[in-house]
């Protein structure tokens, strides 16, 4: 869907430019839903990268915490944001609900079918994973080139 396979680009980024220290779990949640439920029990945070409707330019980066996540997912760009939204309200009634959450979200151009990015969200995807390990630098996870 375009714009929407964002997070998977910047998560395959990661994954092959990166090496994280055991107990760092890199996972395309894609269109999983409900079935991310288990990968959710035991974790202390939890960092989704996804496109996420802001009504900004294409391309800009938001970053939200905790409450405000699922407030992010109300606006839904494409059938799985629904069960990603539903994913956190079920975790969070059965008590796993990771205490530090945090949502960077990139502004799509187009949620087409396809599977190439927008220019201007292709061009974010370098700031998007610098954001990503900064975040991760921020909660004492240090990847490393491999």
């Amino acid at each position: 869907m375009g714009d929407d396979g964002s997070g998977v680009r910047a998560v395959q980024r990661l994954a092959a430019g990166y090496s994280f220290p055991p107990g760092v779990r890199l996972l395309d949640g894609g269109t999983l839903g409900l079935d991310l439920l288990p990968f959710l029990e035991g974790l202390d945070r939890l960092l989704i990268i996804d496109a996420v409707e802001t009504g900004g330019p294409p391309g800009t980066i938001t970053r939200l915490t905790g409450e405000m996540i699922p407030v992010a997912f109300e606006t839904r760009l494409s059938p799985h944001q629904m069960g990603l939204r539903d994913l956190l309200a079920v975790s969070d009634l059965l008590g796993n609900r990771p205490p530090a959450m945090t949502l960077l979200g990139v502004q799509p151009e187009t949620i087409e079918p396809g599977t190439d990015l927008s220019p201007p969200v292709e061009s974010a995807l370098d700031t998007l994973v610098e954001m990503a390990l900064r975040e991760l630098r921020g909660w004492g996870i240090t990847a490393l080139p491999p």
